[in-house]
């Protein structure tokens, strides 16, 4: 069974066991109140500057046998739509298996998503997850699903599949869109634009979301991922939408100038 190796480690965060089992604990809510979440948003940069908004959100969820985790694709390598179906990813903290039932169902039942290995080796949306998932506990099993960019209509036609393939499971499963929000814009600028796409998520309004980042150039990586999963979502039942929290670049370097956006969003 092929085990996918870590792309990022001593990059995105620690790479022996021991120092990012450190750095977890400092990302980590461990009080914080568990949510019987449908989905999430969660950013994806280096820990040391989305790692506190991805560990607050990620602390909420109440865990279910699997995680389906969409992420953009920042390498251009591979399908636009591409899963990987079996065998295990390894991080420094162990090995997850890939829920290989439900994901072999999900790429049966859709017409858009390939099988592909090569989209997710050097890719890093995905992979940045699973650590701090893991910290929490590690009895999960996941399946990486790379979303690219196209039309909406397709978005939402995967959206659709996604849901029949989980609803054909009977599988508990959350959904988790890996996204940074706005890159490399002042301070000001960030939070005016992610604010908009914000509000959009929260109406759980795909539609509205694709017109904000459209209308206001709006440079959040995983906004195809996220788009897929508030189609999937209100397919499954997701009423309401909760931000947990926000936090730019800048909170952690002081330079407000040039920032990269984080927010963590919990779909109910």
């Amino acid at each position: 069974m092929s085990v996918r190796q870590p792309s990022v480690a001593g990059q995105f965060y620690s790479a022996s066991k021991a120092a990012l089992e450190k750095e977890l604990a400092g990302l980590i809510d461990k009080d914080a109140e568990k949510t019987d979440c449908l989905g999430a948003v969660s950013p994806h940069a280096g820990y040391i500057y989305s790692g506190m908004v991805a560990g607050r959100v990620l602390s909420r969820i109440k865990f279910k046998e699997s995680f389906v985790i969409l992420g953009p694709n920042h390498t251009g390598i591979g399908e636009p739509f591409a899963i990987q179906s079996s065998g295990y990813w390894q991080t420094p903290t162990g090995k997850i298996a890939i829920d290989e039932t439900l994901a072999k169902g999900i790429l049966k039942n859709s017409r858009f998503i390939k099988e592909d290995v090569s989209a997710h080796a050097h890719e890093h949306s995905i992979e940045v997850q699973l650590p701090i998932l893991q910290h929490i506990n590690k009895e999960f099993k996941f399946i990486p699903i790379i979303i690219s960019h196209a039309e909406l209509s397709t978005y939402r036609e995967i959206g659709r599949e996604l849901a029949d393939s989980i609803k054909r499971s009977n599988k508990n499963v959350v959904l988790i869109s890996s996204s940074d929000m706005t890159h490399y814009e002042s301070q000001e600028s960030a939070k005016n634009k992610d604010k908009k796409a914000i509000d959009a998520i929260l109406k759980l309004d795909e539609e509205n979301l694709m017109e904000e980042i459209q209308r206001w150039d709006i440079s959040m990586c995983g906004y195809a991922p996220t788009i897929v999963m508030l189609s999937c979502l209100k397919q499954l039942g997701a009423r309401k939408a909760e931000l947990v929290d926000y936090k730019t670049s800048g909170d952690t370097s002081g330079d407000y100038t040039s920032v990269v956006g984080y927010a963590g969003i919990l779909i109910k």
